[in-house]
């Protein structure tokens, strides 16, 4: 049987969903781990959830076509989370020939208009039709946005991080895959996201010093435990969480599946009926 219908080779898209981390930590300077950047692709589809600082030069890093992005989600308007939107922009606008750009469609919370008017009066007018041209999706609360084109579903859940802060759950043909974005505890959290194959959780602060808006070791296997992904991805770790230490902590607070530590380039490939399989830059993925 061909790898493809055995549920697809490593790179191969054509019946696997492939979510690369693109940035893993936060906006403190740390050359390993940038700030917050997920693409998810597959075969008809591509979604790059949040594009902090050095998202772009990211993408030439690790292999990830920054053309195929037409389709870009932000969790929320914090510099390490939408930093490199103008530079993504500035990229269409400048390194795509009108022939090749299709429109770029931006998902963000309420108030993402009031901040492209900003960055425009900030970089200039082009940014507000980009080199293919550029439509923005303004959603709030609980809910679901559906591509009018590709069929393709975005669910969408509030978080207590920022007033207007979301966290998402993408549909894709091998499963779908979460994005806690950023958060702090939410109950409601565990089934919104209950049935993804790979969950992508921010774990920020350490045990011991939980804030309301950021989720420690503990509340993040409280939020696994709820909804049982296939795999744990944990990223948006700040310094004093010990990233070699942090999955026992997990484990210790009674989550038993499956955890990964996020680092800068790590891919995650899920494919259709076999487990997830998780490759870090080195293995040359």
């Amino acid at each position: 049987m061909p790898p493809s219908e055995q549920g697809g080779a490593p790179g191969d898209l054509s019946r696997t969903t492939r979510v690369t981390v693109l940035g893993s930590g936060t906006l403190l300077p740390d050359h390993r781990h940038h700030s917050a950047a997920h693409m998810v692709e597959w075969n008809a589809g591509a979604v790059l959830l949040d594009c902090g600082a050095g998202t772009l030069h990211g993408m030439d890093r690790y292999g990830v076509d920054w053309k195929r992005i037409d389709l870009l989600v932000l969790s929320h308007f914090h510099t390490d989370h939408m930093g490199d939107l103008a530079s993504i922009l500035w990229a269409r606008e400048h390194g795509l020939r009108p022939s090749e750009a299709s429109p770029l469609t931006l998902v963000g919370p309420r108030g993402m208009v009031d901040r492209l008017h900003g960055l425009a009066r900030a970089h200039g007018e082009w940014l507000r039709e980009p080199t293919g041209g550029m439509r923005v999706v303004e959603v709030e609360g609980e809910g679901m946005w559906s591509d009018p084109e590709g069929g393709m579903g975005i669910h969408h859940h509030p978080t207590p991080h920022t007033e207007e802060s979301l966290a998402f759950r993408i549909e894709t043909p091998a499963g779908e895959v979460g994005y806690t974005g950023d958060t702090g505890p939410c109950a409601p959290l565990a089934s919104f996201f209950r049935g993804v194959r790979v969950l992508v959780a921010e774990c920020a602060v350490a045990d011991g010093t939980e804030v309301p808006n950021h989720l420690s070791p503990i509340e993040v296997a409280r939020l696994a435990q709820g909804c049982e992904p296939e795999i744990l991805l944990l990223t948006h770790l700040y310094p004093e969480v010990d990233r070699s230490r942090v999955t026992d902590l997990i484990a210790r607070a009674g989550y038993t599946g499956r955890v990964e530590v996020a680092e800068d380039g790590m891919v995650a490939e899920v494919p259709m009926g076999r487990p997830v399989a998780v490759h870090t830059a080195a293995d040359g993925v």
